[in-house]
């Protein structure tokens, strides 16, 4: 039965250098009770809990936890409390064994010094037993699909005989028979008062198990309610309810024809036929949750991901695209979702940031032409307001803001007629996202064709023509600028519609 609140978050603020994720976020939870946490993407759901297993200290609140305030220094503290998190990110390593990794820092040992590697895998066939996991305890973590090593991970956390397990996004990579086999675990556990956290964006697991639901928006809580005083459209209008403002100058631009046609495409499991034209003058949104495969079809447009089906069409004409290299020979940029991996080379100057996509236009008799590059990277530091000492400045110095433009003017220096932007406003601070924003639009204007992916609401259909949703490798719909709301958009990317 559910009883007394086992834990308390009050006024919990948390801030990094430049952002405020949490703006004095209070959860409650009943012991024994399955708690869901529910917001959109960036909402503050995955720091609040990382504040509450250790991995961030707060900026300022408190934690009161079976009716004592408690200091979580670090997980070790929080798994020593009683407190364990499977985490969205599985944290595997892979060339280890299932046992190795359940008992990872905590092996029995035997003679003080010596790890039982018997009494490892005696306990760890016990515990998989128990939770009717059909897995080998001495297989290696690489050889397992990837739902396996996530029931491991399940496997783990519940081996801390924890009184509160926090699950992120725990079905994300497994089947429906195997999210009807974590529902009997979650279940077993709660029937021994076990209490759960529950982090989730699909609304049917939502309603199926969890007893109260808590909400938060934008790094604030907005309310918490029993699962059955709620609706679909209710929990809904929770999680999006704000307006969109003059952050976003949509100006009404002349759409041209079709540039791009993608038909059926699929790459392996990311992802399967997918479909949509662009059209010149657009600005094409795509929108979706974590693990819709949003950023995957880009990557395969772009040729960074291998294609396993369908077929992609500029101009009418099909194309192969096996490489980066063929995209920008058929006038396709992407700039990619995570600009410090995947984007930027730290060290680099700004100038040299900027033209490394597009090096050969500027080699003069065997040699670069300095003058040339000089003059169109200083150009675009003008255009797009980058604010940098020099251009030989290196880019690691920049603010995140000047970083990212520095890229779209990288983009910009191929001279692409598709530009592709995935995320292009993450971490950035308000007056850099109007710019560039300002800058996607004015890009549209001129006739290029734009895919933006985002995941924040407000952005996509506040900056798009059409939006593309996706929901878990697939298209669930294309909605007009005219139809488009909030509640729509998250209908699809739920499924609920």
């Amino acid at each position: 039965m559910m009883g007394e609140y086992i834990l308390e978050m009050v006024d919990v603020v948390k801030e990094f250098p430049g952002v405020k994720a949490l703006k004095g976020v209070d959860l409650k939870v009943r012991k024994g009770s399955i708690h869901a946490l529910m917001g959109e993407n960036g909402a503050g759901k995955s720091t609040l809990m990382k504040c509450l297993i250790g991995i961030h200290q707060m900026t300022s609140g408190k934690i009161i936890f079976k009716g004592q305030e408690v200091h979580i220094k670090g997980t070790s503290s929080a798994l020593n409390m009683g407190i364990s998190m499977i985490h969205q990110e599985l944290t595997a390593v892979t060339e280890r064994t299932v046992a190795e990794n359940i008992w990872l820092g905590r092996e029995p040992l035997k003679n003080r010094f010596m790890i039982d590697h018997k009494k490892m895998k005696d306990d760890t066939t016990e515990l998989l037993e128990r939770l009717h996991m059909d897995i080998d305890p001495d297989e290696i973590m690489a050889n397992l699909t990837v739902a396996k090593m996530q029931m491991v991970e399940i496997a783990k956390a519940v081996s801390f005989n924890a009184d509160i397990i926090i699950m992120d996004e725990p079905t994300s990579a497994l089947t429906t028979k195997e999210v009807d086999h974590l529902f009997e675990i979650i279940n077993s556990l709660k029937s021994k008062g076990v209490t759960i956290i529950y982090i989730s964006h699909k609304m049917d697991e939502i309603f199926e198990i969890c007893d109260e639901i808590t909400v938060l928006r934008d790094g604030e809580f907005v309310g918490v309610d029993f699962a059955s005083n709620l609706s679909i459209d209710k929990l809904i209008s929770m999680m999006v309810g704000r307006e969109l403002t003059e952050m976003f100058p949509k100006v009404e631009c002349e759409i041209g024809e079709t540039i791009l046609k993608v038909e059926n495409l699929s790459s392996g499991s990311a992802f399967s036929d997918v479909s949509f034209e662009l059209k010149k003058g657009e600005i094409l949104g795509f929108a979706g949750l974590v693990g819709a495969g949003r950023t995957e079809v880009v990557e395969t447009i772009f040729g960074i991901r291998p294609k396993t089906g369908g077929k992609i069409y500029i101009k009418d004409k099909e194309v192969e695209i096996k490489e980066a290299y063929d995209a920008l020979k058929h006038g396709i940029f992407l700039l990619t979702e995570d600009r410090k991996k995947q984007g930027i080379f730290p060290v680099l100057s700004v100038k040299d940031n900027m033209i490394v996509s597009n090096q050969e236009n500027y080699v003069k008799k065997l040699s670069l032409d300095h003058k040339k590059i000089k003059s169109d990277t200083m150009e675009y530091i003008d255009k797009i307001n980058v604010k940098t000492p020099s251009i030989e400045t290196p880019i690691k110095s920049l603010s995140g803001g000047n970083q990212q433009k520095v890229l779209v003017a990288r983009a910009l220096l191929t001279e692409p007629e598709i530009l592709i932007v995935d995320e292009p406003t993450r971490g950035i601070d308000v007056g850099a996202k109007a710019e560039i924003h300002t800058l996607i639009t004015n890009l549209a204007a001129q006739g290029r064709a734009i895919i933006m992916i985002s995941s924040e609401m407000p952005e996509v259909l506040g900056m798009s023509d059409r939006v593309v949703v996706m929901h878990e490798g697939r298209v669930t719909g294309i909605v007009n600028r005219s139809d488009i709301t909030q509640e729509i958009v998250m209908r699809y990317a739920t499924n609920s519609i």
